[in-house]
């Protein structure tokens, strides 16, 4: 089991958040949660990354509010800036953990996590890896072209918000990015790493996990 901590953001200001640390740890890596919020679900990955190794970091990006209600979650995505808060709180997600000592950090995340770490991988310098499940975010928000940071993408076949289309034009802007890049799909629907959710797929969340560790044993 992890701790809350407050940790200092690029603005200098303080970002509440999960931190999972790992025996003896070389490498960290950033959390995102997905819309509802950093719930118990989103630090149990955490806590998960820490058992293999990695001490993680899930920086709170709604300052405390957690919800389950889907319109709700709604609400708090579409009034958070993306890149605002990829540059702000993610960036001193980064920093905290090298802080710590660890010689490179990785970022990851899932749905709009996920939408944020491909904004991580553009945009932040420190981010040395970027995981990406079932996230893409708006083209106004970025170019993945620009990507610098080795990245690896999990997407679902039946996915109707990152849908297949998308995850194709992803995988395509990719391609004229200068940082190697590996995308997987899996038939299954959205959130299939989410054990709380009805779309919860035992069997791809395994596959994506161990593709997942070798990844991050690779570029880490």
């Amino acid at each position: 089991m992890g701790d809350l901590i407050s940790f200092e953001n690029a603005e200098g200001a303080a970002t509440n958040g999960y931190l999972a640390s790992a025996d003896d740890p070389s490498f960290g890596i950033v959390v995102l949660q997905e819309w509802w919020g950093l719930n118990d679900q989103i630090k149990g990955v955490a806590d998960r990354f820490a058992a293999a190794g990695y001490t993680a970091l899930a920086p709170d990006l709604y300052s405390g509010r957690v919800t389950q209600d889907p319109d709700e979650a709604n609400h708090m995505m579409t009034g958070l800036d993306w890149v605002g808060a990829t540059e702000t709180d993610v960036a001193g997600a980064i920093a905290h953990l090298r802080g710590l000592g660890l010689q490179k950090v990785a970022v990851m995340g899932f749905c709009m996590g996920g939408a944020l770490t491909v904004i991580a991988g553009v945009k932040l310098p420190g981010c040395d890896a970027g995981v990406c499940y079932y996230g893409i975010p708006p083209a106004e928000q970025v170019d993945p072209a620009g990507m610098q940071a080795p990245f690896q993408g999990h997407f679902a076949t039946r996915d109707d918000w990152c849908t297949p289309e998308a995850a194709d034009a992803l995988e395509a802007s990719l391609a004229n990015a200068s940082a190697p890049s590996e995308m997987h799909r899996y038939v299954g629907d959205h959130a299939f790493f989410n054990e709380e959710s009805e779309a919860y797929d035992a069997e791809a969340t395994e596959l994506s996990w161990q593709r997942t560790l070798e990844f991050l044993a690779k570029h880490l």
